[in-house]
């Protein structure tokens, strides 16, 4: 008889593992994706997909993203791929964040704002455009990298600090023979965006400052030139 106040429910035709993934309890779904991806079979790999939508957990997402990266590229990226035009945010910012750990060319193809446009590097949903430039930056074929920088430079001072330093760290990534494409956001109207780009080069130069010493210094710069202005 099933235990009424278990916190794993095992559904008719269901495995325990797999029904262990639903738990109300975050330490057993994290050691059923341990699980799951340890025997790394094919047949659980839409479960995976699946409740990477939904998890609250980092930890558990973290886990279920290497679970579904012990698995063939062959399956799981287009199915990951799928997911990137899902209308559920988490679903995407998964999917974008699975495919730059397994590294396959089809997941640049499927975000290459060269392509399908800004939807994802400018996505309204802070997180998904978030795994956007880090997905991006780390999955660009070499030709690309320039063609992308063009595309994140229109994401200037946009958010708060940490998202700002997301877009920094991903932009001086690309390398430093790109930083010219920040020059034409230097002489911006918004204050936010030349700060921005003024922080972001300050990144390029000296890349052990950090990002909240360059902004702060960007943010000296541009005040005592509006002063002059005045």
């Amino acid at each position: 008889m099933t235990n009424p106040h278990s916190t794993t429910q095992t559904y008719e035709g269901q495995e325990p593992v797999i029904a262990a993934l639903s738990s109300s309890n975050p330490q057993q779904r994290l050691q059923a994706a341990l699980s799951v991806g340890t025997t790394a079979e094919d047949r659980h790999l839409g479960v995976l997909v699946q409740r990477c939508r939904v998890e609250p957990d980092f930890f558990v997402r973290d886990m279920l993203t290497w679970a579904i990266t012990r698995m063939p590229a062959e399956a799981t990226v287009p199915l990951l791929i799928v997911e990137l035009s899902s209308d559920v945010p988490q679903a995407q910012s998964q999917a974008l964040h699975t495919l730059s750990k397994i590294g396959d060319p089809r997941g640049w193809e499927a975000m290459d704002p060269g392509a399908i446009g800004d939807s994802l590097i400018a996505h309204a949903d802070t997180e998904v455009a978030r795994s956007a430039w880090r997905a991006a930056v780390a999955l660009v074929p070499g030709d690309d990298r320039e063609r992308l920088a063009l595309s994140l430079v229109t994401q200037l001072g946009r958010g708060g600090i940490e998202t700002q330093k997301s877009l920094s760290r991903a932009l001086v990534s690309l390398g430093e023979d790109l930083v010219s494409v920040l020059d034409g956001r230097l002489q911006a109207e918004e204050e936010t965006v030349r700060t921005h780009a003024m922080a972001t080069r300050g990144m390029f130069t000296d890349p052990d400052a950090g990002f909240a010493h360059a902004l702060g210094e960007a943010k000296r710069v541009v005040a005592l030139g509006s002063e002059a202005s005045a």
